[in-house]
């Protein structure tokens, strides 16, 4: 049964250039099957009307093993999903699913509504000329030895029959150290009370109740200084009165 939707040019070149790059990866283990474009080449189902899914693939004797689906923007819609994907799902193989990266929600929506088993959801996105693959949804088992891998960090080999460890680093987590806490200082003696301190009015009246001066300190102070004594020691005599002369 041909597709039921007619992609722009633009979409349709890019949904056939990820079912190559796919083909090329699922090839290393599967035999691979591919129907891009308009083409019919692979189907699967029985009955008159086969299905014809984008990449078909085959392990050695012809047995199918997994389904592959390729959507872009514009087929990631209630109607692709119900005449596709539903019949994808009930296939005896694993059903894988490729969409756009901005088609994610809207697919896991569609899956669930109506209850289609997809064993691997896969988002792409172009890095400039490359295209990038990232498992979303996993809920089968998935393919064995056959579908690209996510990247994840490889596992150490076990050496003396120690298990092995992942190969990124764990950082340890800091450990707690511990504060230093000061001891209490000792309480402090409260200072003695200080003495209070003279009013002014009661110094003044202190003052001015001061005991007088003795009369005779006063008396000394007031004594004039004594008269020099003469060259020979007596006092001096009274001065000569004038002689008249003749």
């Amino acid at each position: 049964m041909s597709p039921i939707l007619v992609r722009p040019v633009r979409e349709q070149l890019e949904h056939d250039r990820v079912i190559r790059l796919l083909q090329a990866k699922y090839k290393r283990k599967f035999d691979v099957a591919i129907n891009p474009g308009n083409e019919q080449t692979a189907p699967v189902g029985s009955g008159p009307s086969p299905w014809y899914p984008d990449l078909v693939l085959q392990e050695r004797g012809r047995k199918l093993v997994g389904v592959v689906e390729v959507e872009t923007a514009e087929s990631v819609n209630n109607l692709e999903a119900m005449s596709q994907w539903v019949a994808f799902g009930k296939l005896r193989a694993q059903f894988h699913l490729y969409v756009p990266a901005s088609a994610i929600d809207s697919t896991r929506r569609l899956c669930v509504d109506l209850g289609i088993p997809v064993a691997e959801i896969w988002a792409y996105h172009s890095i400039g000329d490359q295209l990038r693959f990232t498992l979303v949804q996993k809920t089968g088992p998935g393919l064995p030895k056959g579908s690209p891998e996510p990247r994840t960090s490889a596992a150490k080999p076990a050496v003396n029959g120690s298990p092995g460890r992942s190969a990124e680093k764990t950082v340890a987590a800091p450990k707690p150290v511990a504060k230093k806490v000061k001891a209490a200082a000792p309480p402090t003696k409260p200072a003695p009370p200080s003495k209070p301190a003279i009013p002014v009015k009661k110094a003044i009246a202190k003052k001015a109740a001061a005991p007088p001066v003795k009369a005779a300190a006063a008396k000394k102070i007031a004594k004039p200084a004594a008269a020099p004594k003469a060259a020979n020691g007596k006092k001096g005599a009274p001065p000569a009165k004038p002689v008249k002369r003749r």
